[in-house]
């Protein structure tokens, strides 16, 4: 299981079909099992990828896919055929032949590319480390990410003493599960979501693993 917490904010999704119990505060996220949760630990959950998410999966892939090395089965940009393993094996390969500094430094030239000149300035007018800013982008984690990490949900979390939802609670890390590889959670995940909100964006957020394939997320505010 994996928690987000935005030390402002909190977001939780549940591992159930995208678009069901909004009013409870869950995200139902194309989860292909019977049981409409994720496969329990050691096995691999079984998703229903929709238009949205290969879409994501396809840009991801094609901006990392740049970085990669001896990809065999390279596709054009009308191809939206990327799967969710091929979008892992486009980011194993952008590891290769990188040490863990150069892999983050990958992720962040990645993430930059997808934003236009000036939206980091743009972002931090926006979006100053307060309690109400770290809480909405809690809240976009779980709609907008559940195709890279799997089901979430909003949780409520203590930051400074102070109670408030600035948690995402990820029960199955949906990239773990099918990258095997802590180290390439680290490295492609972690460290360079962790350096780019707190850095580009300054919205300060912290990825604490709570288990070997569940982190816990926050965004704060340094206050």
């Amino acid at each position: 299981m994996v928690v987000v917490q935005v030390a402002l904010a909190s977001v939780s999704v549940s591992s159930r079909h995208w678009g069901a119990e909004r009013g409870r505060g869950v995200v139902r996220c194309g989860i292909a099992e019977a049981s409409g949760e994720p496969a329990p630990m050691g096995q691999k959950t079984k998703y229903n990828d929709g238009v949205f998410a290969k879409a994501f999966m396809t840009l991801f892939a094609r901006k990392i896919e740049k970085f990669g090395r001896d990809i065999d089965d390279k596709k054009g940009w009308l191809d939206y055929d990327y799967d969710y393993e091929s979008f892992v094996q486009v980011s194993k390969s952008a590891m290769q032949g990188r040490n863990r500094l150069q892999q983050q430094q990958v992720v962040r030239l990645v993430l930059l590319s997808m934003l236009p000149p000036g939206a980091p300035a743009q972002f931090r007018k926006l979006f100053p480390p307060t309690k109400w800013a770290a809480e909405f982008n809690a809240a976009l984690t779980v709609p907008f990410f559940h195709w890279l990490v799997g089901p979430s949900e909003v949780v409520e979390v203590e930051v400074n003493g102070v109670k408030q939802k600035s948690g995402v609670h990820i029960k199955k890390c949906r990239y773990l599960e099918n990258s095997g590889c802590v180290g390439m959670c680290v490295n492609m995940c972690k460290i360079p979501t962790q350096d780019f909100f707190t850095n580009e964006f300054g919205l300060p957020l912290t990825m604490t693993p709570s288990n070997n394939i569940s982190p816990t997320a926050t965004f704060f505010h340094p206050n």
